[in-house]
């Protein structure tokens, strides 16, 4: 069966077989085998057609690896876990964002640590200035979820109100270029900090602030899925969000 994901991948990417078999350094008839005939290649060649095209190994051969090989792969995408947010040193948020050249994302209800860090938010001026394109996503202070967020852990409208601070904070970086801040609606089930490829990943433990909950560092690794399935999370917030007019 040909391999359509593939041969759109080419399309997509405005590039040919040829090109493609140069780039890895193959035969042009084996590329052509493993569109037509739907070839599986080695492992390595996957690696290198996939970081060619920009798009992910699993996708363009979805059954190249097994069950338990996908899990150990992931696996590697784990840098370390912290057995609570405020356990996370306090540098490592700075380090974290300050490796993003080309996108920063949070995602968070009100992430009021963030939005107070003078130190942060001047890093995210900067790398906006740099051309980093910068996305923060608040809960919306108006919406059910966020109420009940408030409920849960214990503090009422207390949830809502730093979402306000917070914005009153991201008032100047709102204004900046590059800089865009969305109200999302959605129950959250993880806040999300992201520099590029890595990511620190807050758990939500019902009845606990976050700052109580789990945090995992997670970095990308070819054919590994925990931070694509993160970041097409986020992406599924942002599309729904609102954003915000300063």
């Amino acid at each position: 069966m040909a391999n359509e994901r593939l041969r759109v991948a080419l399309l997509e990417r405005g590039t040919t077989i040829d090109a493609l078999a140069e780039a890895i350094q193959v035969d042009a008839k084996t590329v052509e085998r493993w569109i037509t005939r739907g070839r599986t290649p080695y492992r390595k060649h996957r690696f290198a057609v996939a970081k060619f095209l920009g798009v992910e190994e699993a996708y363009l051969w979805p059954d190249a690896m097994t069950p338990a090989q996908a899990a150990a792969v992931s696996e590697t995408e784990i840098v370390t876990i912290y057995p609570h947010r405020w356990a996370v040193p306090k540098d490592a948020w700075g380090r974290l964002f300050s490796t993003a050249q080309q996108e920063i994302g949070v995602l968070v209800y009100s992430g009021i640590f963030i939005a107070q860090d003078t130190g942060l938010l001047r890093l995210f001026a900067d790398k906006a200035n740099e051309g980093v394109r910068v996305r923060i996503l608040l809960g919306d202070p108006d919406c059910q979820e966020v109420a009940q967020r408030g409920e849960d852990e214990g503090v009422g409208d207390g949830m809502a109100a730093q979402i306000r601070t917070a914005l009153f904070y991201y008032r100047s970086l709102g204004q900046l270029g590059g800089v865009e801040i969305r109200l999302h609606p959605t129950v959250l089930y993880n806040s999300i900090y992201r520099a590029d490829d890595q990511l620190l990943v807050n758990t939500h433990v019902y009845g606990r602030v976050a700052a109580d909950a789990p945090v995992m560092h997670l970095r990308k690794v070819e054919g590994g899925g925990m931070v694509t399935t993160y970041v097409k999370s986020f992406e599924a917030v942002w599309e729904r969000a609102t954003p915000v007019e300063f």
